[in-house]
């Protein structure tokens, strides 16, 4: 897909949107000086002063439609793009905020964002009944984000298994962030905005993804 033919599209319907207002609201202006100078009182007619007065009126007038015009220019050019952004997550791992985990041809995978540094990290994984099923020591970790793995057991159920983070430094818990690591199926525009449906099922907002997996 051309991002530059969708762009150039888009400017030219909106200026051309945006002359054609132009060009009316003139049209009316101008009939409307004709009629009010064919009618106007011989004994009061109209001053330079007046004439001049309701030309600025049209001026400004056409400085706000152009501005309106070149809002709805900028702001199809952002849909577009973001549209084609979104367009290239599909078939992509992506992080969003939570703490489900999913399994996929039996791994688990989630991420997590560490405030600072860390001694002892350890998670817990969870059942659907919130039943403690697993947990991992991960040792120490630095201050930023870090993506880990489970290999659950047979037989596990793992329709709704989550996790838990907890850090420590010394005697001081460090708080941590938690993110489910998702798979981008498709994409769907809305009125608000632009959403990505994910194989769990889900769906999110563009804007609330955290980061894109790469590896």
């Amino acid at each position: 897909m051309n991002l530059a033919s969708i762009n150039g599209s888009g400017t030219n319907t909106a200026n051309g949107i945006s002359t054609k207002n132009e060009i009316g609201a003139q049209d009316r202006f101008l009939k409307l000086l004709v009629a009010q100078m064919q009618n106007q009182d011989p004994l009061n007619p109209l001053d330079n002063a007046q004439v001049t007065s309701q030309m600025a009126q049209i001026q400004t007038v056409t400085g706000i439609e152009k501005l309106n015009g070149s809002l709805e220019m900028m702001s199809y050019s952002f849909n577009q793009a973001q549209a084609l952004q979104g367009a290239a997550l599909i078939g992509r791992d992506v992080l969003v905020s939570g703490n489900h985990m999913n399994v996929v041809e039996g791994e688990g995978r989630a991420a997590f964002e560490l405030h600072g540094d860390a001694d002892l990290v350890n998670v817990e994984i969870t059942d659907a009944s919130g039943q403690v099923i697993d947990r991992l020591s991960l040792g120490a970790m630095g201050k930023g984000r870090h993506h880990f793995f489970w290999a659950p057991e047979g037989g596990t159920d793992l329709s709704q298994v989550k996790f838990k983070v907890t850090a420590s430094s010394g005697k001081t818990e460090i708080p941590a962030d938690t993110f489910a690591r998702e798979t981008v199926g498709a994409i769907s525009t809305t009125a608000n905005g632009l959403e990505l449906d994910l194989f769990s099922g889900k769906t999110v907002a563009y804007n609330k993804v955290a980061a894109v997996v790469y590896h």
